[in-house]
């Protein structure tokens, strides 16, 4: 009875504590979203008031369902996605009108008028989102009366919703840099992280560690993408936006690190299935975990990490640093070779000057 009681007790508290770790991840989420959610509020109010007070429009509902779906809160914030949505959802309005004035309103006029729109956004564009776009914005103008001044008013209404998404995108944009960087910095850890692990394995000829090193760097590419679609849009916003503009420079380095990252994280892919498989004659390799620990250390200290990388680079010649070495060990420090140069031009080097600090073998 005692153990039963127990057993719910501890229940209980898992329970509440998931509560609490999701109340928590729930809060992070909505205070990540508020910029967003800002810059929507200010660009669907400002397209309003200009249907609404400068048109005269009595109630100008497609300007803001179209500001509000173009801007939305996808992580890809880069004007040209804005603009690609905007044109979805203008081709739908048109479109609908088009054919409204032609077929008239019912059920069979809707249905037509839904795939045409789907099919001709389908043409024009490869992406999901405009079609789904167009559809939704040609339903309105079929379902909804139309307004004060003929059905195109709508059209013009998308416009206005439109140009104020564009304009807001640039005046007030999210600041995509914070998103970028902290992308990139979860990119480090984990690369960071599995280095370490692999250091663990060839020190100790820990087979198990290895296989973890292995895992994580395999889960690797989603961060990889997700990272350089960050650094994609930030620097899209930037160019556009007056008070962004300044962060090109830094951001443009973020964007050779993240190449380096991204090229180094495929080549440790290469080289921790080779180590997987080196530790599992029980053999510590404590002269390969050097290397390898030397490599953690320059990749962590990016852009920053030349001359680090540089002493590495002249060193890997697996004579000099493995000598009388089996070349199943050999093999290793070949690998270790163009990764180390994809590192150094990250670091800022060019591609002929950082094959130049390999050594000849």
């Amino acid at each position: 009875m005692a153990e039963g009681t127990q057993a719910a007790r501890l229940r209980k508290l898992e329970r509440n504590i998931r509560r609490r770790l999701d109340a928590r991840v729930a809060l992070r989420r909505a205070w990540a979203s508020a910029p967003a959610a800002l810059q929507i509020v200010v660009a669907a109010t400002a397209a309003y008031a200009v249907a609404h007070y400068g048109l005269g429009h009595a109630v100008p509902l497609v300007a803001v369902t179209v500001t509000i779906s173009a801007l939305g809160f996808a992580r890809d914030a880069r004007p040209r996605r804005v603009l690609e949505s905007v044109i979805g959802i203008l081709v739908g309005i048109a479109l609908a009108e088009v054919l409204l004035l032609v077929v008239g309103q019912g059920i069979w006029q809707t249905s037509l008028v839904l795939l045409a729109t789907l099919l001709v956004a389908r043409l024009v564009s490869p992406s999901n989102a405009f079609a789904v776009a167009a559809g939704v914005q040609s339903m309105l103008v079929m379902l909804l009366p139309a307004p004060d001044g003929g059905v195109f008013v709508r059209s013009l209404d998308g416009l206005i919703g439109g140009v104020m998404a564009l304009v807001v995108t640039a005046l007030i944009p999210r600041d995509p840099r914070r998103i970028a960087l902290a992308d990139s910095r979860t990119l480090h850890s984990i690369l960071n992280e599995s280095l370490a692990t692999v250091v663990t394995a060839l020190e100790r000829a820990d087979e198990p560690a290895a296989s973890l090193a292995l895992e994580r760097l395999r889960r690797t590419q989603a961060v990889i993408d997700e990272s350089g679609a960050s650094l994609e849009t930030a620097i899209a916003v930037s160019r556009i936006s007056p008070f962004l503009r300044r962060h090109l420079p830094a951001l443009r380095q973020q964007e050779r690190v993240n190449t380096g990252l991204d090229l180094a994280a495929r080549h440790l892919r290469v080289i921790t299935r080779r180590i997987d498989f080196l530790v599992r004659d029980g053999v510590p390799r404590p002269e390969l975990a050097s290397l390898v620990r030397r490599v953690g250390e320059g990749l962590a200290g990016l852009p920053h990490s030349r001359d680090v990388l540089t002493d590495l680079a002249r060193e890997l010649d697996p004579d000099v640093c493995l000598p009388g070495a089996d070349m199943t060990d050999t093999i290793v420090v070949h690998l270790l070779r163009p990764l180390v140069v994809d590192l150094l031009v990250a670091a800022g080097l060019t591609l002929d000057e950082a094959r130049a600090m390999l050594p000849r073998v």
